[in-house]
């Protein structure tokens, strides 16, 4: 691959010696690089300094972007989304403007039970190939890591052919995947009064597979009232880590039921959405290992309340923000708007959102020794802005394209 020198940057963004996962104040911490240059060797970040510092012999190199009035920040680590689906949902969209809830559309069939059937009518390539539409679209918006789950199928075939949509993802795509087998993401119809038969699916039938063909990084739960108990969730997430799956999973959405205390006993890496929080439950999170991944695109989407970022924040709590990128709640993508919304509707600080987007998103899927900082050795994934004034200038100006090119892996895209 080539080597790519980047100069005149005026501000290196997110430069970063070793990797921590920052909670509380450290949050609002981002290290950067005034008027720097970026060296880029074989995909990978090979050194940066100011421009002063600049060994004279890198102007040689052939390969030179001249980043003038321009930010350089590192990609975006979307670290909770669904964006393997069959068919948007707009349709509910328009229920939901006329008045009926989240709850609602689901007792009538729709929502996930809605995206279920279609996607088990669609065929695996058919799948693919539209997934492949919204990663492409996703890297342009500066997203160049990405979690995606499962949970639309809810049958043996239609889960393992979506994880098997995933793995050809993770092989086509530069972005770096993961995967996240979420089949307990509602009970289908059949099994409504049937808890127990649909969980040992799960568990007899889904799982040995997965295992068997590697088609996932992660498990999930939905632990909400009307889907998975607290108590329900302990036994998938425990069948799950006998095949080295590590939980990840969505809790405190609508209501909360003792999913945040189940997911600390299960050593969850992230428990994602927490727009419904009692003070105990900020407690717990915030004094345990797991990060609280918060999803504001949803909450917007679905005219909610917003997470507690900033009582989680000064809880001492490590948190994450992802997309949620669904064709329910979140039909959108754009990291970029999370980023503004996290800012202007959670009170979150520009500099603590780039973090919690970058390297506590990247931690947030397992992939912090790769990317979300700049650091010597880590993968070149990379936000080069258009000319900007300010940090604060990108969440600010919501809804204008700041971004002049996406480099990921060491290539610009």
């Amino acid at each position: 691959m080539a080597t790519t020198l980047i100069k005149n940057i005026k501000r290196l963004v997110g430069v970063r010696k070793e990797n921590e996962l920052l909670r509380g104040n450290k949050l609002a911490v981002l290290d950067s690089v005034e008027n720097a240059f970026l060296l880029i060797e074989d995909g990978m970040i090979s050194s940066y300094g100011e421009m002063k510092d600049m060994n004279r012999s890198l102007l040689h190199i052939p390969d030179q972007v001249d980043a003038s009035g321009k930010f350089i920040l590192p990609g975006w680590c979307d670290s909770h989304t669904h964006l393997v689906f069959a068919a948007s949902r707009e349709e509910e969209f328009i229920d939901k403007i006329k008045g009926m809830s989240y709850t609602d559309i689901a007792a009538k069939g729709g929502g996930i039970l809605n995206s279920a059937k279609k996607l088990n009518d669609t065929s695996e390539d058919e799948l693919f190939n539209s997934a492949w539409k919204r990663i492409q679209e996703i890297s342009r918006l500066g997203t160049t890591a990405v979690e995606i789950k499962s949970g639309y199928g809810l049958t043996v075939e239609g889960e393992l052919k979506m994880l098997r949509v995933i793995k050809r993802l993770k092989e086509r795509s530069d972005l770096l995947i993961k995967a996240t087998f979420l089949g307990a993401h509602a009970y289908p119809s059949e099994y409504k009064n049937d808890h127990k038969g649909y969980i040992d699916l799960i568990i007899n039938e889904m799982l040995p597979v997965i295992s068997k063909e590697k088609l996932a990084d992660f498990i999930d739960v939905f632990c909400e009232k009307g889907f998975f108990s607290p108590e329900e969730m302990e036994t998938i997430v425990k069948a799950g880590a006998s095949y080295g799956l590590k939980p990840k999973l969505h809790v405190n959405q609508l209501s909360s039921i003792g999913g945040i205390e189940s997911g600390i006993k299960l050593k969850a890496l992230s428990m994602d959405h927490l727009e419904t929080m009692t003070e105990g439950d900020i407690k717990k999170i915030s004094s345990s290992d797991t990060i609280g991944t918060l999803l504001p695109s949803a909450a917007f989407f679905l005219r909610m309340d917003y997470p507690p970022a900033r009582k989680l924040i000064e809880s001492n709590a490590a948190i994450a923000l992802a997309s949620d990128y669904n064709p329910g709640s979140s039909p959108s993508g754009n990291m970029n708007f999370v980023v503004s919304l996290a800012c202007i509707q959670m009170k979150m600080l520009p500099e603590e959102v780039v973090n919690a987007t970058t390297i506590n998103g990247a931690y947030a899927i397992g992939l912090e020794k790769f990317t979300g900082s700049i650091t010597i050795g880590k993968r070149a994934d990379l936000i080069l802005t258009r000319q900007i004034s300010s940090l604060a200038y990108i969440p600010y100006s919501f809804g204008t394209d700041l971004i002049n090119k996406v480099m990921i892996n060491g290539d610009w895209k």
